[in-house]
């Protein structure tokens, strides 16, 4: 089953998981910390996540999690279908997952990214910036290549 991923950068956690889990039907966080909390709900098939972690407040990228390696590969087609530049990542951690993914960025400008969740991490991971503006939370370090140009 494939699922709809949406990461928010808020500014104050307390507040945002008050109202998030009011309107997810007073559903529970499936994890939470100190600078995270997740969501992943099955009406609607959405994986929500929100941080408090320095990022300018809005929403930081959209994605598509997947349960499966041909699922991912499904999506990581997809994605290169568009005719945009991606980035894959292997066994990378990023709030508090270990997984394989590979990132885009639409020509608007929104950070996507498609993802299969393998193991639980204690660590955040590293936060790093796409190129031309966007700021998605956990995109890879290595994504120097301006994705607009080679659109």
């Amino acid at each position: 089953m494939k699922r709809i991923h949406i990461h928010v950068a808020v500014e104050n956690l307390n507040d945002s998981i008050r109202f998030y889990s009011a309107m997810f039907g007073n559903a529970e966080p499936t994890v939470r910390k100190s600078d995270y909390c997740k969501w992943e709900l099955t009406d609607p098939a959405m994986n929500f996540a929100i941080s408090q972690r320095g990022a300018k407040p809005g929403v930081d990228h959209i994605g598509i999690q997947v349960e499966t390696e041909a699922e991912l590969a499904e999506m990581n087609a997809c994605f290169s279908a568009a005719q945009l530049p991606v980035v894959t990542q292997t066994g990378t951690t990023c709030c508090y997952a270990r997984s394989d993914k590979a990132w885009t960025i639409d020509p608007q400008g929104v950070a996507w990214e498609t993802f299969r969740t393998l193991d639980v991490a204690p660590l955040y991971g590293h936060s790093h910036v796409l190129p031309e503006s966007s700021t998605a939370c956990c995109a890879p370090a290595d994504s120097v290549v301006n994705f607009r140009s080679r659109a």
